[in-house]
């Protein structure tokens, strides 16, 4: 019983962890947000990002996660590429804010396949995944669990995925639904998540560097 209390407080605790990062604005929401606004399905930009969850999860469940957490220089490598795709996508949001465009006949279209493999490298790439995945997800394992440690290490990683197809889904609908009616919102919108994507792929350079 013992263990079965401390595998739920892990899992609880991680969950926490996992809603309060996925509810904090960043490329994923940018991403969403301009999928919406663009009059895009929802479905295959959502479906990108999850798949690049799963990706990581399955990554750390392998034992890479551990060895990359373990090297510095690794680890670091990441972070900064990671940075530096947040900037570039942050600065993109910048210069050209997302707006509502109404679907329109003869309109051509990203392709799901498109949608989809630009969302696996969002989220493959998003330092809020490096952190969690790489630094914490291994933290919230019992070695005491009657469960193997891989197979903790996916159960925590569909958890977060639940979250992240739970808020993402909302989200993408909810700018179709409540920022294209308002133009000037949107663009508002696009913009601060743009300058919020800059400044913390900013932090986590000079982080890095400082470091």
């Amino acid at each position: 019983m013992e263990v079965a209390v401390v595998a739920l407080g892990a899992v609880v605790a991680f969950w926490g962890i996992s809603f309060l990062l996925v509810m904090t604005p960043g490329a994923d929401w940018a991403y969403m947000i301009t999928t919406g606004l663009q009059n895009r399905p929802v479905i295959p930009a959502a479906s990108g990002l999850l798949s690049g969850y799963l990706a990581l999860t399955v990554v750390v469940a392998a034992g890479v996660g551990t060895l990359v957490a373990a090297s510095p220089v690794v680890l670091a490598v990441l972070t900064a590429a990671g940075a530096a795709y947040l900037i570039w996508l942050g600065a993109a949001g910048l210069a050209h804010p997302a707006q509502p465009a109404p679907a329109a006949v003869g309109t051509p279209r990203p392709s799901w396949c498109r949608q989809a493999v630009k969302g696996a490298g969002i989220s493959g790439l998003n330092p809020k995944a490096l952190l969690l995945f790489l630094a914490l997800l291994p933290q919230f394992t019992r070695s005491a669990s009657a469960w193997p440690l891989t197979a903790q290490i996916m159960f925590l990683g569909a958890v977060h995925i639940l979250n992240c197809a739970v808020i993402y889904s909302g989200v993408g609908v909810g700018a179709r639904v409540v920022l294209a009616a308002r133009p000037s919102l949107a663009r508002a919108v696009s913009r601060l998540s743009g300058t919020a994507m800059v400044a913390i792929g900013v932090l986590l350079v000079v982080h890095q560097f400082a470091g």
